[in-house]
């Protein structure tokens, strides 16, 4: 006989965790919470294999909830019950690593098979060990089967079982975050909190008040005391995305803080002693921008203890038809479409397409044709026409324009680098002295961009 499973139901309705508690109880455990700040108390304390909670409730909502699960237990599946007008809500929960919704009203045995299946789904997931180098990974909401990924993958793991700053590399839209998220739910931190920032985002004058808090009074607008982001991540991790984005004055107090393990808030005189792990992540090559004046030395070596770097998708074509079948999945559920794949012809689409903005891009133009689609199948014409249009090369206009200027010239710089480096090995058959001297670079700065880029010398051995 299979082991129970356990389930958390949250709704403020007492009716509805009577009902869950009565179609679940004979073969799952069942616990309940009358509110969002219920669940949260009772999952920082306990852990489910499935949580079905509503959307919408006082207090702590159901996003609150999702947040919370996918911080602490990230295995854990999450059902997300709504009604009717909140489906768009449902379906971002998705995006945000729910499994799947129930539409209210819904019928009973429509609930316990969802509940049964997402069940079934943690289970497979945590049964999955790969017999052969053919077989998928599926690493902490990452897959691959590529060689490539596989090294990332064991690299991830190393660093999870060191506790010690990680820098990931790898251009926009690679999984950095995932990786990030991996490495801390392998980790000896995986119970305290993983806390994302991303650094870009963030105001010029107030990055330092983000990161360490401030004083009561400390600048204008200050009207109370404030805790950081170093101290919400207290025993945790701090994911610091686009680190390279950080004025300098922030980069001497984030050293300081990874050096002395202490923080200040701004306004403040005395130390806050601070117990955190460090996960940077950056698209840029820090080591040009430490050359540039625009990224402190100091903070570079700091951060680059554990480097790890993800391969842009072009790199890993093998991958790409195990991520468009886990993204048909993902948004086939999501939005009730009974879609099983994607044809031959819509495949030899996406394998054409030069992914400037890699997974994030695959997983849109995916989730899009899924939307739109006819039939059972993706067809061509089901995805974007940046992807069926584009010329091999640098993105189109208009998909360039849709992006931030910064993001869009360091695609479009990415993309033309990579082609100059091609034609480059090409002209001299794999030689990467002679290349590096036509180049004017030194030979140890072009066996880095190639590998930045996905590209081997050896495989241009007899090119010319």
């Amino acid at each position: 006989m299979s082991r129970r499973g356990r389930v958390l139901v949250v709704d403020d309705k007492e009716n509805m965790l009577k009902l869950f508690s009565r179609i679940l109880g004979d073969d799952h455990e069942v616990a309940t919470a009358g509110d969002g700040t219920r669940a949260l108390a009772i999952l920082a304390a306990e852990r489910f294999d499935v949580v079905v909670t509503d959307l919408r409730m006082p207090g702590a909502d159901g996003f609150a909830v999702l947040r919370a699960v996918k911080d602490r237990t990230p295995e854990t599946e999450v059902v997300m019950m709504t009604a009717h007008a909140t489906v768009p809500d449902a379906v971002e929960a998705m995006r945000q690593g729910a499994w799947d919704y129930l539409q209210k009203p819904f019928d009973p045995d429509q609930a316990a098979e969802v509940v049964a299946r997402a069940l079934a789904h943690k289970r497979a997931a945590e049964a999955l060990a790969p017999a052969s180098a053919d077989e998928a990974i599926h690493f902490h909401g990452l897959v691959a089967r590529s060689p490539a990924m596989r090294e990332v993958f064991r690299l991830l793991r190393q660093a999870a079982g060191l506790d010690i700053t990680a820098l990931l590399g790898g251009e926009t839209g690679t999984g950095k975050e995932l990786a990030a998220r991996a490495i801390h739910f392998q980790s000896a931190r995986r119970d305290r909190r993983f806390v994302p920032v991303n650094c870009g985002a963030l105001p010029a004058e107030l990055v330092e008040s983000e990161l360490f808090g401030h004083a009561r009074g400390a600048f204008t607008g200050a009207a109370g005391a404030k805790a950081g982001l170093f101290e919400e991540a207290e025993g945790g991790t701090l994911f610091l995305d686009e680190v390279g984005e950080l004025p300098l004055a922030a980069q001497v107090k984030l050293n300081r803080a990874l050096q002395e393990k202490e923080i200040r808030r701004v306004g403040e005189a005395t130390p806050v002693q601070v117990d955190v792990r460090v996960i940077a992540a950056t698209h840029r090559d820090l080591e040009g921008e430490v050359k540039a004046g625009r990224f402190r030395e100091d903070l570079y070596y700091r951060l680059h203890v554990f480097p790890v770097e993800l391969p842009p998708l072009r790199a890993r074509k093998e991958d790409l038809p195990l991520l468009t079948t886990h993204f048909v999945e993902k948004y086939a559920r999501a939005f009730r479409r009974e879609v099983t794949g994607a044809s031959p012809a819509a495949l030899a689409a996406l394998a054409g397409h030069a992914w400037p903005g890699n997974v994030r891009e695959l997983e849109n133009a995916v989730e899009r044709a899924v939307a739109v689609t006819a039939g059972p199948e993706i067809r061509p014409e089901d995805l974007p026409p940046a992807v069926t249009r584009a010329p091999q090369g640098l993105p189109p206009g208009e998909a360039l324009a849709a992006l931030p200027y910064r993001e869009a010239l360091d695609q479009a710089r990415d993309q033309f680098s990579r082609e100059y480096l091609v034609a480059l090995m090409k002209e001299f058959g794999g030689n990467v002295t002679r290349a590096a001297e036509r180049a004017g670079v030194e030979r140890e700065s072009l066996h880095r961009l190639l590998k930045r880029h996905g590209l081997r010398s050896r495989d241009f051995e007899g090119e010319r």
